[in-house]
């Protein structure tokens, strides 16, 4: 049988004096998240005409303000947003061949049950639904998401119901 063999003895490591001077002690420094107090009082709320917009780059819009990314109090974890009515729906325009090409998918959870819906047709039946779904998409997909999503009022025609709030006009570049 062959004898263990002895390692040799571990020498402790030296760092050099100037790697000290990168990592000072963090004894008695206190590292705080900061909370901003969220007023739910001062939502604003802003109206958007979608008449003509290219529906990514308003989803795009709707979804910073709808989370409070355009206020200086942001904070990913909290709802800071305001209320957003998009008005016009059904007048938002795609570029490419999207009106006929992209197609959405909903699934019923049994075999077989995939549906297939293009744009053309959507924008038929219920065309605030395209805007729904493109701002659905760029928001967070969690609890927060889902309340941010009940800020969104969007509306096919030009009238919406919500002149009690006195809603701001947001414009967007064409």
């Amino acid at each position: 049988m062959d004898a263990p063999v002895a390692s040799p003895p571990e020498k402790p490591i030296d760092l050099p004096a100037s790697f000290a001077s990168f990592c000072p002690p963090l004894i008695g420094i206190e590292m705080k998240t900061y909370l901003p107090k969220i007023k739910l009082d001062e939502r604003k709320w802003h109206v958007i005409d979608a008449n003509g917009v290219v529906l990514g780059r308003l989803a795009a819009l709707v979804a910073d303000v709808l989370r409070g990314k355009n206020k200086p109090v942001f904070t990913p974890h909290l709802d800071a947003g305001d209320f957003v009515v998009v008005v016009n729906a059904e007048k938002v325009r795609l570029t490419g061949k999207k009106e006929t090409n992209k197609r959405y998918m909903s699934y019923s959870g049994w075999k077989g049950g995939e549906k297939y819906t293009s744009v053309a047709d959507l924008r038929a039946r219920h065309p605030e639904m395209l805007i729904h779904r493109a701002v659905r998409g760029m928001i967070p997909k969690n609890r927060l998401g889902r309340v941010l999503l009940t800020k969104l009022k969007v509306y096919k025609g030009k009238e919406h119901p919500h002149a009690a709030q006195q809603p701001a006009t947001l414009a967007l570049a064409k």
